[in-house]
């Protein structure tokens, strides 16, 4: 009777554990969840923009995942294993906890005094009594375990008196502990040890610290070695975070790919959150394309694991991508999503900039006052929840009241938003700030007021040098030509006029919905692809039901034979076999006939892609006129240079989709054939005639065009650097291209001449031209070795991959 009692005990107790965890993670270890409350925790601190502090955002993600505040901080004694005390503190019952710290001893002593103290440091919005219940837990630890001397213990409450330090703002005081404990690290040389403390030593330091990239990349190195993946991810995920509020997008955007790529890898499935990041990063480089994919991909990503946690972040983002695009009936479908996940399951402050993407879509279609109803029905009951939202909503009513010609209401509310962006004092409140001043200098500029056109463009300088930031729009642009006509600067308004039709030109309209459509294409294809698949499973089942039926019409004869009296129901059976069997080779032929049509429209978007590079081929020819007619007018060498090299360039990429207009296989480019066609254009360009002559040994390859493209530029630019420096004077000689595969799956591409070579000594002064600057800048977007020779002449070596792992984890 015990036996069964204890059984059912542990089954209730089972069977609660898992009621209380979330769906998304199910099957995630210790590592996986603390990788996840950092990944969404971080997201919602930078995406909220400075509104709610870095312990609130690990509140709200811990507890819409259901996972114990603690697991955020309590990695260095928490391994998974029973914590005396850890169920009274996650449950409130904090003077239980107190009561069990008095009766405890020394190792559980220290234990439950950091628990203790991690408990008051971390509180959102901490209070006064918070901050000193803290200092007394955490200096107890300190005590208990220098009296033990033992080093793990002495380690984990010096870095906890780091993070207190911190949080009371003692800067110095805190990175005097965390360094302490690295020191003492690298002394044992204990490899984890070291990590791990250099981890906490840079989670702790302000971003703009010089030191702290360093240390995350010892640490990233160090974490890799040891194959600890998820801490991998946790640095370089704050490594991105540094690159982007220091300006190095493209850095940042780089290391989402790759965690992206290193999530799918060890099986963590909430990749959403960078691929939304990797969506705002790439709208705000009007890469409209690419921001459109990834946003629909974060969607898809949060359905397909059927993880709505934060579902109003993921559609919020992808209304504001429609809008972008001019699309404004799926921006405000997007943003009514938004709004509803918000409201109903788990905010994470997103939906009100849903709401202000919903209006700003009815003000675009022209329906101003239905806009200013839904704000009106909105904000009645819901105001905005801090400076940057309040900031949004009166920016909203400004413009719609401004749509209409009510021009005193929109300076009302124009004033507003302008006070409201005035109160935010924050790199990652600048561009969205800078926006309401441009669309208040516009608003200005329009009405003739030449002092606060002006007061509002001085406010976006002063604004972007304070944070070391630059800032552009059509907005902005427009305010210059309203200021200098009113100050009758015309040349300078023609100036920024240009700039603004540079950036407003129609060609940038066509693009938006031509990339739309493009991406709806290969949706449909991958849909269609998808559905011959399944088709081809019905088929392969329907053939095995129509084996079995024949099979029972055998067994069914050889019982006629066997048993007369059963002679009429065997008939019966035999007979309706037969429909059975004809109605499934009708459905067959049905089926058949549908894959053949869907084969059809692979087919036909074959085509479509083959017209693409067609079109791209002319554009860049057209490009490559456009500039020799240019050239006719330009008197200056050195432009004329530059606009041959420039032509050279575009050509080198021109032969490319040629290629693969001409080619049968659209992905890939034949390597021998094109390296061919280019050294005989370079050859009649220069008329070297048998002056200079070139010896190819190309392996025979076939490469990616996200390869072959900056492979071609990196030839064109070596084989014209040696056709111009190497013999000069009109002596002879020869240029040797070698491109062949090495060891591990590498190739090796070889630009060799017996020319006169380059002078080392000035060398070091030439290695930022733009020439080599652009071969070494090419070589890194292949993720290649590049190196320059003295030898008999000039060498140019690049060693890359044949795999292009950035690429492929973009498709």
């Amino acid at each position: 009777m015990k036996l069964l009692y204890s059984f059912c005990l542990l089954f209730f107790i089972t069977i609660n554990s898992q009621a209380q965890n979330h769906p998304a993670t199910v099957n995630y270890d210790l590592k996986k969840k603390r990788l996840l409350i950092h990944t969404c925790s971080s997201y919602l601190y930078n995406s909220n923009q400075g509104s709610i502090d870095a312990d609130s955002s690990v509140v709200l993600t811990c507890k819409a995942y259901k996972l114990p505040l603690a697991l955020a901080y309590d990695e260095g004694f928490n391994d998974g294993s029973f914590l005396i005390g850890s169920k009274l503190i996650e449950n409130g019952n904090i003077t239980a906890a107190k009561q069990l710290y008095v009766k405890s001893k020394e190792v559980e002593k220290i234990k439950l005094a950091l628990q203790l103290g991690i408990h008051y440091l971390f509180q959102p919005f901490t209070k006064p009594e918070d901050i000193t219940n803290a200092n007394i837990y955490i200096s107890e630890a300190v005590k208990i375990s220098n009296e033990l001397k033992i080093q793990k213990w002495q380690h984990e409450s010096l870095m906890l008196l780091g993070k207190y330090y911190f949080q009371i703002n003692n800067y110095p005081e805190s990175k005097k502990c965390f360094l302490q404990v690295v020191t003492e690290c690298r002394k044992t040389n204990d490899k984890t040890a070291i990590a791990d403390a250099l981890y906490n030593q840079a989670s702790y330091q302000y971003d703009l610290d010089p030191e702290k990239e360093k240390i995350l990349k010892e640490a990233e190195a160090l974490y890799t070695t040891l194959g600890q993946e998820e801490k991998v991810l946790q640095v370089k995920s704050k490594l991105c975070t540094i690159y982007f509020w220091h300006g190095k997008i493209n850095d940042a955007k780089k290391i989402l790919y790759q965690n992206i790529a290193a999530m799918r890898k060890i099986g963590f499935r909430q990749q959403q959150f960078s691929e939304t990041t990797i969506s705002y990063i790439e709208g705000v480089q009007f890469n409209i394309k690419n921001a459109l994919y990834y946003a629909l991909k974060s969607v898809e990503t949060m359905e397909k694991t059927n993880d709505y946690t934060f579902a109003d972040i993921f559609y919020m983002r992808l209304g504001i991508v429609y809008l972008q695009m001019g699309h404004t009936d799926e921006a405000i479908k997007m943003s009514e999503k938004s709004i509803k996940y918000g409201q109903s399951i788990y905010s994470s402050g997103s939906w009100y900039k849903s709401f202000i993407t919903a209006t700003a879509s009815l003000s675009e279609k022209g329906k101003n006052k239905e806009a200013i109803e839904y704000m009106n029905s909105i904000t009645s009951k819901y105001a905005p929840p801090n400076k940057f939202d309040n900031m949004l909503m009166n920016y909203g009513y400004a413009n719609c009241y401004w749509r209409i010609k009510n021009y005193g209401t929109a300076e009302k509310y124009f004033i507003k938003a302008g006070e409201a962006a005035d109160a935010l004092d924050s790199p990652q409140t600048h561009r969205d700030v800078c926006n309401t001043y441009s669309a208040i200098a516009l608003f200005y500029g329009n009405r003739k007021n030449l002092q606060k056109t002006k007061l509002y463009i001085d406010k976006i300088e002063t604004v972007s040098k304070k944070y070391n930031k630059t800032y552009n729009s059509e907005a902005l642009q427009l305010s210059f030509v309203k200021l200098d006509s009113l100050k009758g600067d015309f040349k300078s308004a023609l100036a920024h006029h240009k700039l603004y039709k540079i950036m407003s030109d129609s060609l940038l309209d066509y693009a938006k919905n031509k990339q739309i459509e493009e991406l709806r294409i290969q949706y449909e294809t991958e849909n269609k692809e998808q559905k011959i698949k399944l088709l081809d499973k019905e088929t392969d089942l329907q053939e095995t039901a129509l084996k079995k039926s024949k099979l029972i019409n055998t067994l069914s004869i050889w019982s006629l034979v066997l048993l007369v009296l059963f002679i009429a129901l065997l008939y019966n059976r035999y007979r309706l076999k037969q429909r059975t069997n004809a109605e499934l080779e009708l459905k067959e032929k049905e089926i058949n006939q549908k894959n053949i049509n869907l084969r059809h429209l692979l087919d036909e978007k074959e085509w479509l892609l083959k017209e693409i590079h067609h079109r791209v081929k002319n554009n860049l020819q057209t490009v490559i006129s456009l500039l020799n007619s240019q050239s006719a007018y330009l008197e200056n060498d050195m432009a004329l240079s530059a606009i041959k090299n420039s032509q050279h360039r575009i050509h080198s990429m021109s032969l490319i989709h040629q290629k693969l207009y001409n080619s049968e296989n659209i992905s890939t480019i034949n390597m021998p054939n094109y390296i061919r066609e280019l050294v005989e254009y370079l050859r009649e360009s220069f008329s070297l005639g048998q002056r200079i002559r070139f010896e190819l040994k190309i392996d025979p390859l076939e490469l990616d065009v996200a390869q072959a493209v900056p492979l071609g530029l990196i030839l064109n630019e070596a084989i014209t650097n040696s056709i111009k420096y190497a013999f000069p004077e009109d002596r002879t000689g020869m240029i040797y291209i070698t491109l062949e595969t090495t060891k591990e799956n590498k190739i090796l591409l070889t630009i060799a001449d017996n020319g006169i070579g380059f002078d080392t000594d000035i060398s070091a002064q030439k290695i930022n031209s733009f020439g080599l600057s652009l071969i070494k800048g090419l070589s890194d977007d292949l993720d290649a070795n590049f190196s320059m020779e003295n030898n008999n002449g000039t060498i140019f070596k690049i060693e890359f991959s044949k795999e292009f792992p950035i690429i492929e984890n973009r498709r």
